[in-house]
């Protein structure tokens, strides 16, 4: 790290009270030695970062940090300040702040400072000598690794500690050079790899008197700050007592696995991570602690004695340890209501792609051969290379292949989000049988839940050691499906079937005033989060009613309404950055050409970045625009098959011309929402004479988030 933060790279005296203050005067200190080109770039990509989420640490700490095309080598800048600056730690301000920079691409450099740095920041004496520290010189040195020097070589010892290369057993890409290949970790595994060789079966009572052996992977949302802080917190911990830790640390850059010889032969599992654990399955049969990332930082000591106490009394886990891949993606203890959202909104991810596709293909054969397609012989049968007849039915026949996985595919992986693999099983065969009992889509999300339900309760009974390797293969398949295919079949499928009737009934009777009312409501809800979960939910309503061969024209209507909703925020962003550009700063300008095509395409994320970046003004104006054109659209009644595809496909729209008119008075409304909103917010005192300070480079690195399509 010597060449990455110098003397003039540090200040003792921060007198920033925010965090994009703080940031603005450190970068201004990287600009001052050439290591940053572009000092509001810079601060954009450093605040997009934040905007991801908070970068302060327990601890009094701030780690501020991105990648950036206006960053010339890696940089780390260090400010002290003795009011303390929120950067959304739990516990309070940070009076440390460390700014990182690296180069666009520089994956492992970035990697390694951060994790490097984290690393040395879970040390106290490392944290209490940076807060006595006297001048920046002795500062950098410090954090350098460096002995300090003259008269702060007294107040400073501690800080050999900054080498996080002692642990015998741990993961550092700093002793490394690299992120994914520390040799410490090689070392380990070769030791446990001849422990295994002279016949250590891995469990205390068979090892001889040897230190209890805990393997351990560490993940986090951005993988880096806190899972090389849990991986060091959890290796000082097994020191302390005398257990052998080995980490694993699932970085941003990748991640080496563990040796299997080294699994092989441990006691005990701990999972401390927020995102999907990579190939779990490798730990399977082992006594697993499983939690959030920041557990293992908080109360490392605590997780390991749980492993410890689990292995004791012969707890292990079959093929899916601890918390399911759609839990982990979310904080520890988080409520039931927000657990089931995304177990259905994982299944609701993995069905869209099918939606697209099958309804699509259906459409254009609708579109080459008319709407008496359906009815064509199977291509299979009678299929002429000449006739365009031939390749509308092939193409109709297609799509209805692609909707046909719809339902089981839903329930499939609700349960997988549930239960993991173990899950998929049951839950296709439900969603198929809700299919054959004409439970439709409402029956594909109860068999997804249910099935879910009967894995884990599966998973929750005390095996014998005997059977433990057949059950996610076998045991776990064959009860689930049939506890599952029963209650389908037998108990729920019939009330789900008359249900599903009875919605469809009632929105082939919508008409007049409820069907515009309706339209409205799905104009509002298409437009509320730009593609999240409110979003979502409207739109998987409409495909719904279209996911069949025939569908209703009450169906095609609410598909119509629902796509023409969300196609007018970023549609009016484009235009309102076209008419106002002075409203918006230059990379909002730069995101609103890309917005104009994201929005023909039927991509409501193309808003997103002006969302993010003024969520009081954007939100409420494009939800007014929606409910316009949603209600227009309903009332011209125009139709529409395709559940996607934007203006692209228009000409299979019902009244295409009254449609476009819909999606127009929308955007209009938005757009002169917007204009108005933010014209008023630039007549405050002071405010259009604004300039590129951190609240605007805020805001302008939020407008540069990428977009999701």
């Amino acid at each position: 790290m010597s060449d990455m933060i110098t003397a003039d790279l540090v200040d003792l005296d921060l007198s920033a009270d925010t965090k994009e203050a703080a940031a603005r005067a450190l970068a201004e200190r990287m600009v001052a030695l050439g290591r940053v080109t572009d000092l509001d770039g810079f601060l954009a990509d450093v605040a997009a970062r934040e905007a991801q989420m908070p970068t302060g640490l327990d601890g009094g700490i701030g780690i501020p940090h991105c990648r950036s095309e206006h960053v010339t080598e890696p940089t780390l800048a260090f400010g002290r300040s003795a009011g303390g600056i929120d950067f959304g730690a739990a516990d309070g301000p940070a009076d440390l702040i460390f700014l990182i920079a690296a180069p666009a691409g520089a994956d492992d450099a970035h990697l390694t400072i951060l994790s490097s740095l984290a690393r040395q920041l879970m040390n106290e004496e490392f944290t209490t000598a940076l807060r006595a520290a006297g001048d920046a010189a002795a500062a950098a040195a410090l954090i350098r690794g460096e002995e300090p020097q003259a008269a702060e070589a007294e107040s400073t010892e501690p800080a050999e500690p900054a080498e996080p290369s002692e642990p015998a057993a741990s993961e550092d890409p700093e002793t490394s050079g690299t992120a994914e290949a520390p040799e410490d970790s090689v070392a380990a595994s070769a030791a446990a790899s001849a422990d295994a060789a002279t016949g250590s079966t891995g469990t205390p009572e068979e090892s001889g008197g040897r230190p209890f052996r805990i393997v351990a992977v560490t993940s986090c949302p951005t993988g880096i700050a806190h899972t090389y802080m849990a991986a060091e917190s959890l290796e000082n911990a097994g020191r302390e007592a005398g257990v052998e830790v080995v980490v694993e640390t699932q970085g941003s850059a990748g991640f080496t696995r563990l040796d299997p010889a080294v699994i092989a032969a441990a006691d005990g599992v701990i999972f401390a991570h927020d995102v999907p654990v990579r190939d779990k399955d490798r730990f399977a049969g082992k006594p697993t602690v499983d939690t959030g990332v920041k557990a293992a930082i908080n109360r490392p000591a605590e997780l390991i004695s749980d492993v410890r106490g689990k292995a004791a009394r012969g707890e292990v886990t079959s093929g899916a340890p601890g918390a399911t891949p759609v839990e982990r993606t979310g904080e520890s203890g988080e409520g039931y209501g927000t657990k089931l959202r995304k177990w259905l909104m994982s299944g609701v991810s993995y069905m869209v792609p099918f939606v697209a596709a099958g309804g699509l293909l259906i459409a254009l054969g609708f579109a080459l051969g008319g709407y008496d397609i359906n009815k064509a012989p199977s291509v299979m049968d009678h299929f002429v290379w000449t006739q365009v007849d031939s390749w509308a039915a092939l193409l109709f026949q297609i799509g209805g292949v692609a909707f046909a996985f719809l339902v089981p595919v839903l329930a499939g992986y609700i349960a997988y989000g549930m239960a993991d693999r173990p899950g998929l099983v049951p839950g296709f065969v439900g969603g198929s049988i809700a299919l054959t009992i004409n439970a439709g889509f409402l029956g594909g999300l109860a068999a997804g839940l249910i099935s879910g339900a009967v894995v884990m309760a599966i998973q929750r009974v005390r095996i014998p050691a005997a059977l433990r390797g057949i059950m996610p293969v076998v045991v776990i398949p064959l009860i689930s499906s049939a506890i599952v295919g029963f209650l389908m079949f037998v108990v729920i499928g019939k009330p789900i079937a008359s249900a599903q009737k009875a919605m469809t009934d009632w929105l082939n009777g919508l008409s007049g005033a409820n069907a515009i009312l309706l339209g409205a409501l799905l104009g509002l809800m298409m437009c509320f989060d730009l593609g999240g979960p409110v979003n979502k939910v409207a739109y998987t309503f409409a495909t719904a009613g279209i996911a069949v061969s025939d569908p209703s024209d009450s169906a095609m209507k609410i598909m119509a309404a629902a796509m023409a909703a969300g196609m007018v925020p970023p549609l009016a962003m484009a235009l309102a950055t076209t008419v106002r550009a002075r409203l918006f700063n230059a990379a909002e300008r730069e995101n609103g050409k890309a917005a104009w095509v994201l929005g023909a395409s039927f991509i409501s994320e193309g808003a997103i970045p002006f969302a993010a970046a003024d969520p009081l003004r954007v939100i409420p104006s494009s939800m007014v625009g929606g409910a316009v054109t949603g209600a227009l659209s309903m009332t011209f009644e125009a139709t529409l098959r395709a559940p996607h595809g934007g203006i692209f496909v228009v000409p299979l729209i019902g009244n295409p011309l009254l449609y476009l008119v819909a999606i127009a008075a929308g955007v209009c409304v938005t757009t002169a929402l917007v204009v108005v909103l933010k014209g008023l917010r630039k007549q405050v005192p002071g405010a259009a004479a604004q300039g590129p300070g951190p609240d605007s480079a805020a805001s302008t690195a939020k407008a540069k988030q990428p977009v999701a399509a």
